[in-house]
């Protein structure tokens, strides 16, 4: 399978901090990822890093996507190559409806006007996937959404712009029994439909039983300490995180 993400040595940090202390990483077309680690090992860290996020300050190695080197590229750069970022905790944003947020995304991505009738009628068919109330298109971005709605948007916005890569950061968290499994089959869906890339950051292995996991890293102290197929999963998930702490 053609590699399509590949960080060699990356050291990264925020204020003068180095958080990330050498990380390599290698994700294939298609292939599903999970990063797992204690509270503050960095593993939000290394996605907002790859995502370009501002405040982060990559101070050694390499992250090459789909063949070029984006190593200190601008958000919106990396975002309109197919990466795409969940946040754990999703910020409201007033002035700018879900349905806008979306669609303006879309064009931006494509460089295409997109026929507001299709865009409707298809976000309202992923809505529909995903329960949604449809009347939250029309609300402003997060704005008085319950924590459980607000990762369905960003499920949806995942879904709506079809990214080749996609991290997902502790979607799962705070999600009840019902939720999860919304969330679960939308990424299942994303699968299924656009066949692309997940990292998929989580304490929890709720959101992973609807997907066929190829491979698992362990973060700790801003490294990855351990490597394996899904059944260091199992491992974790019976002995904690300590087996692997030096």
């Amino acid at each position: 399978m053609a590699e399509l993400l590949n960080i060699t040595g990356l050291k990264a940090g925020i204020e003068d901090k180095e958080i990330l202390h050498g990380i390599d990483l290698s994700v294939g077309e298609g292939e599903v990822h999970v990063l797992m680690g204690p509270n503050g090992a960095g593993k939000s860290t290394l996605g907002s890093v790859i995502i370009g996020a501002p405040g982060y300050e990559i101070t050694g190695g390499s992250i090459i996507y789909d063949g070029e080197d984006i190593t200190g590229e601008a958000t919106d750069k990396i975002a309109k190559k197919g990466v795409f970022l969940s946040f754990q905790n999703p910020i409201e944003i007033p002035g700018i409806t879900l349905s806008n947020f979306i669609k303006t995304s879309m064009e931006e991505i494509t460089g295409q006007r997109i026929k507001l009738w299709d865009f409707k009628k298809k976000l309202e068919a992923v809505m529909e996937t995903l329960h949604m109330d449809k009347s939250y298109a029309d609300r402003d971005l997060n704005v008085g959404f319950s924590g459980g709605e607000k990762k369905k948007a960003e499920i949806l916005q995942l879904l709506m712009l079809r990214p080749k890569l996609a991290i997902l950061d502790e979607t799962d968290s705070g999600l009840d029994v019902d939720a999860v499994h919304i969330v679960s089959e939308g990424v299942r869906e994303y699968k299924k439909q656009v066949g692309g890339a997940l990292i998929i950051i989580t304490h929890s292995t709720r959101i992973l039983e609807a997907l066929d996991v190829d491979k698992t890293h362990i973060l700790a102290d801003g490294r990855i300490v351990a490597e394996g197929d899904a059944t260091l999963i199992d491992k974790v998930n019976s002995d904690g995180f300590e087996q692997f702490l030096g």
